[in-house]
């Protein structure tokens, strides 16, 4: 196999997980928030990463792309952190809007290297930057969320 088509799988990949690893994230987050707002907020989420997995997939249908909803080993110890971290909190909306900032941000820094690669097909690169600016706003908006808490 061509090497160059291996690492933009690769890179579509480590992208895909990390939407897998989000979906995860919402959905612990949404178990663990006790504001009937903030719950509905990150089930909301979930269900976007959800639509962003089919859209990545979708992108790049030649690329041999992951199938299950597995997440990764450092997004099951981010999770298992977050029960940690409600569990001690006095404040469980706010620790989990502070986690959901976390991921986020990590989020667009590897949408920002995917990015990086030159190589990626146009297709995949449009839904990439596009996700990629939405991931930017929802950082706004959760940040603001936040504040607001």
């Amino acid at each position: 196999m061509n090497t160059d088509i291996k690492e933009i799988e690769d890179r579509l990949n480590d992208i895909i997980q990390k939407n897998e690893d989000a979906i995860k994230g919402y959905d612990k987050a949404a178990e663990n928030a006790e504001g009937i707002g903030l719950k509905s907020y990150f089930q909301n989420k979930s269900i976007e990463r959800r639509n962003f997995l089919v859209e990545l997939k979708a992108a790049a249908p030649a690329l041999k792309t992951r199938e299950d909803i597995d997440g990764s080993a450092t997004g099951a110890m981010h999770r298992a952190w977050m029960d940690v971290k409600t569990f001690f909190s006095g404040d469980n909306d706010e620790a989990m809007l502070e986690e959901a900032i976390r991921g986020d941000k990590a989020a667009i820094e590897e949408y920002n290297e995917v990015l990086a690669d030159t190589h990626l097909p146009i297709k995949a690169a449009e839904v990439i930057r596009k996700q990629r600016e939405w991931l930017m706003t929802d950082l706004k908006t959760i940040k603001t969320l936040e504040d607001v808490k």
